[in-house]
């Protein structure tokens, strides 16, 4: 039996993408869903599931956790855990469904029942061999899976999962993480609250939820999503930064001079 432990982003979809092209059998593919996944995510997902059931494949399977990443960190009062170097978010919320949805499949159980392994299909490019390096160990012990990894196989680097997801006819999937990741990118904060108003002010209700204090009561360096920084106070500055810009927009050629000018305005050029 084939799995594809598939992850929304690029890497995975072009993994299938690859599978197909190579014949290779794909029974089942998973994803996790923490809650908080970008809208884009979600959409590709749709679209992905639309070209699946036209070659014959299984439709992506969604699996989720009891609760969600953001009832966690808001029921207790905590950013998630990346933010405090942690690796606990995706072990709840990604890997823990998963395993338990595959524990209760039946054509998994068969396969176990057998004494077989399951075939695990991820999605780590050709740029990423130290990931499986450094769990090399933990994957040759596994007794319900035996893990592969095609797109290293195959030498595929990220560009070339680009070009398979294009030449498929897909639209990229984009970058996959909850809304409210840690690891966002600043450009990445912009775009959530321009886009998506809503979202970000579930990211600031977080902010203003989480203890930003020491078990022993001491300040915490960790302040926000941003670690040393809220996104709250990110977006106020960047709009003001913005502001300043347009009030003291200048036209090419017109630069300010210290003394103004005999026009009466900024522009540099001087009486004869």
């Amino acid at each position: 039996m084939n799995i594809v432990s598939f992850g929304g982003g690029t890497n995975s979809s072009a993994m299938i993408i690859g599978l197909y092209q190579r014949n290779i059998p794909i029974d089942l593919i998973v994803f996790s869903d923490t809650g908080g996944e970008k809208p884009h995510t979600y959409e590709f997902i749709k679209t992905l599931n639309s070209w699946l059931a036209d070659k014959g494949l299984p439709e992506v399977t969604v699996v989720k956790a009891v609760h969600t990443l953001e009832y966690y960190c808001l029921k207790y009062e905590e950013f998630p855990s990346v933010v405090y170097g942690a690796g606990h978010c995706a072990v709840r919320h990604k890997i823990a469904p998963q395993e338990k949805f595959c524990n209760n499949d039946q054509q998994c159980k068969a396969v176990w029942s057998i004494g077989e392994k399951v075939n695990k299909y991820v999605g780590y490019d050709a740029g990423e061999q130290r990931r499986i390096d450094k769990n090399k160990e933990k994957h040759d012990a596994d007794k319900k899976y035996k893990h592969h990894f095609p797109l290293i196989e195959w030498g595929w680097t990220r560009e070339e999962c680009i070009a398979a997801i294009e030449g498929a006819g897909l639209p990229l999937p984009g970058k996959s993480s909850c809304f409210f990741c840690p690891n966002n990118r600043k450009e990445e904060i912009v775009k959530l609250w321009k886009n998506h108003p809503d979202l970000f002010d579930r990211c600031v209700a977080m902010e203003h939820n989480a203890r930003t204090t020491k078990r022993d009561g001491t300040p915490s360096s960790i302040i926000g999503l941003g670690r040393t920084w809220t996104w709250e106070q990110y977006r106020k500055e960047y709009e003001h930064n913005e502001q300043w810009k347009a009030d003291h927009f200048v036209l090419p050629g017109f630069e300010e001079s210290t003394g103004g000018c005999c026009c009466g305005n900024p522009c540099g050029c001087s009486e004869d």
